[in-house]
């Protein structure tokens, strides 16, 4: 041995000893210290810690997010990011020592080692890119609904919460309340027999849709960053009243009523019936007024509503082929006859029905006032004693955001949550397959002098394996759409 090694093999035992002492010390003293990556490894907080949430998205819905973890007395608000100051004032406000970025990607890079998960809650083109970025970063993620803009997005979160061993949790109430087992029970129990429909609807969008893209600009404000804002999306000018809410009627940013409401209203159907991925879906929508004598579509924007079938194949709890009927923009379905005349069908303007052999089921928002039809069936039920098959979450639905909080800090596997990925992102990709049926609509092809457009009223077939429409190719655009330049999924 040289020199050098003998230098080198001196000061590791110089080292040993000094980090001996330090410990021995520390054990005489009553304390040991194990830095977090020793406890539990890639993703583990301690128990004894509060959850460090970096909440990107701290105005609208992500101000009410970020008041829901803190509430749970578990979950330290320890960033804030936001491209919108005004948005974020009160967030700021309420949570003082939470350091403030405007873009997510200079905290994820500056702050890595000072927060253990993320709260996302911008509009619905920036979802993925930023939940994906912080899984790749071993962080724990919330995202709200709609997972994703578009199925490809969906496809790759719910592979990564695979892949990088982190608790994901999907914003979707509808998953956490007590109605949405209540009714998964009652099914088991054969209490409707074999469900073959199910019909869901909403009131929204309470948004513009069906309108044409606004023909003079505005002004940006001046707390706005409107290029971060952007993000994925194509370049646009800043048009008044797009910020904060009427986004979600256009395409390059949102998903319609499907996105807003759809998650919340159809899980109960997923759930109950174990759906997975739909093989075929077809639309109509409602078209706008334009003069006296035209009615038309724009193809930027949503349409004011819709009706959507969707098909999905048999599973272990049907004994058939499932078809879900979407409405939106206040259609509903015929009221059932089981129903008294003056009863409330849903809670007015949202609700979910299921259709068995031999009976009916009926829900709210959230699948909240679950229950049997004809109403006097619920009676009975209560003599018979159906066990409880499924654990409810504590709080139901205001117990989503705990429920996450508390599976994170636990890691990986440890503990259950209502809408990890892996159940979200299916669930989000019918949606999105419905938009696609939706969206076909406004496809335009001009051959020569003609001008046709070959996607209404046409069934589209879907190719799980290879996310593909088979018969109508001008739609695939929507399953993964370009992100603007400089953009990419996993940044």
């Amino acid at each position: 041995m040289n020199n050098k090694d003998d230098k080198s093999v001196t000061q590791k035992n110089a080292d040993s000893r000094r980090k001996f002492i330090k410990n021995a010390a520390a054990i005489g003293a009553g304390v040991w210290i194990v830095p977090r990556h020793v406890l539990g490894g890639k993703g583990y907080i301690a128990p004894s810690d509060k959850l460090r949430v970096a909440s990107v998205g701290a105005g609208g819905k992500g101000q009410s997010d970020i008041a829901m973890f803190a509430k749970s007395g578990e979950a330290d608000i320890a960033f804030l990011c936001d491209v919108d100051t005004r948005r974020a004032a009160t967030s700021v406000k309420n949570f003082p020592k939470a350091k403030f970025y405007k873009d997510w990607r200079v905290l994820f890079d500056k702050e890595l080692n000072n927060f253990d998960a993320v709260s996302v809650s911008t509009p619905d083109h920036n979802h993925a890119i930023i939940a994906l970025g912080a899984m790749q970063r071993g962080k724990h993620v919330y995202v709200q609904k709609p997972l994703t803009h578009d199925i490809h997005e969906a496809r790759v979160l719910t592979a990564a919460a695979k892949k990088y061993k982190v608790v994901t949790q999907m914003g979707n109430q509808g998953g956490s309340n007590d109605g949405t087992r209540l009714l998964s029970e009652w099914y088991d129990a054969g209490l409707i027999g074999d469900v073959h429909t199910v019909y869901v609807w909403t009131d929204r969008p309470v948004w513009p849709q069906g309108i044409p893209w606004p023909s003079a600009n505005a002004d940006v404000p001046k707390e706005l960053d409107w290029d971060l804002w952007l993000g994925t999306a194509p370049q646009a000018n800043y048009v008044d009243k797009l910020v904060p809410f009427n986004w979600r009627g256009w395409w390059d940013y949102g998903t319609g009523a499907l996105g807003d409401m759809g998650c919340h209203l159809m899980e109960a159907a997923f759930r109950t019936l174990n759906l997975k991925y739909a093989t075929e879906v077809q639309a109509s929508v409602g078209s706008v007024y334009v003069d006296e004598f035209k009615r038309g579509y724009f193809p930027k924007s949503c349409p004011p509503s819709s009706h959507v079938t969707l098909k999905f194949p048999k599973t272990d709890k049907t004994k058939g082929d499932i078809e879900v009927h979407w409405m939106d923009g206040g259609i509903q379905p015929t009221r059932p006859e089981e129903l008294g005349a003056n009863e409330p069908f849903g809670d007015g303007g949202n609700g979910t029905l299921f259709i068995g052999t031999k009976g009916k089921m009926l829900a709210d928002t959230y699948s909240e006032n679950a229950r049997l039809l004809p109403l006097s069936r619920n009676e009975e039920v209560k003599k018979m004693h159906i066990p409880q098959k499924y654990a409810r979450v504590p709080g139901g639905a205001n117990g989503h955001y705990k429920q996450w909080v508390e599976a994170a800090k636990a890691g990986y596997g440890k503990k259950e949550v209502s809408s990890p990925f892996e159940t979200a992102g299916p669930l989000t990709e019918a949606l999105l397959m419905a938009n696609l049926a939706i969206r076909g609509f406004d496809v335009k092809r001009i051959e020569g002098d003609k001008t046709s457009f070959p996607g209404r009223y046409v069934k589209l077939l879907w190719d799980n394996d290879n996310m593909r429409i088979t018969n109508f190719d001008e739609v695939n655009a929507f399953v993964k759409r370009d992100y603007r330049e400089g953009w990419r999924l996993g940044m």
